[in-house]
């Protein structure tokens, strides 16, 4: 089971997470609490250990902006959470040959339907809008052609259950790591560990 930790946001979220080492971590240069700088995440970039994948959170942005910041390698996927058209992803899929992943809110069964043939590579199902802390009903997940990460209010009390229920190819975890706001690092290490000994 693979492990993303989305929302670093502050220098020491970056040495919590190279203790802890979790496949994918998320940047998320959309409008949040969250949010960070193409600059700061360029910076933070050359300390992330070699073994995680850097993944870009984005609304709506330009697919020059993407592209940019994929080519450059300041990120190795790109996950998007607007209103991105097919074409939009194909255009991004022409000019940078990395993955994407296609955020999708999901309140019902068919919002996946809709969006099981994207030419992304994988879907992230997550409750609602987002960033929210709450989760959807994962037994609604069933059958999804493409590699999905499961998202929306995940921690150390529900992630088995979840697992369990929905079977996706990752875990995406953000406020469940977090303690007042900020990464925990002692929430993080759990995490991944609890994850490791699956």
């Amino acid at each position: 089971m693979k492990i993303k930790l989305c929302g670093l946001f502050q220098n020491c979220d970056i040495d919590f997470v190279n203790e802890a080492k979790p496949d994918f971590i998320g940047f998320v240069f959309a409008k949040s609490r969250r949010q960070v700088s193409a600059e700061w995440a360029k910076a933070m970039r050359p300390k992330l250990s070699s073994v995680i994948t850097p993944v870009g959170v984005f609304v709506n942005e330009s697919v020059t902006t993407i592209a940019k910041l994929l080519n450059e390698g300041v990120i190795e996927m790109a996950q998007l959470h607007g209103n991105e058209s097919e074409i939009y992803i194909r255009e991004l899929k022409t000019r940078t040959k990395k993955p994407i992943i296609r955020a999708v809110q999901v309140i019902s069964r068919a919002d996946i339907e809709e969006k099981q043939d994207t030419v992304a590579d994988f879907l992230l199902l997550d409750h609602g809008a987002g960033g929210t802390g709450e989760s959807f009903d994962w037994s609604i997940v069933g059958q999804v052609k493409k590699p999905f990460f499961l998202a929306g209010g995940l921690k150390a009390d529900n992630i088995e259950q979840a697992i369990r229920a929905a079977k996706p190819f990752a875990v995406d975890l953000s406020s469940g790591v977090e303690t007042d706001g900020k990464k925990d690092r002692g929430k993080i290490l759990e995490i991944v560990r609890r994850m490791r000994n699956e």
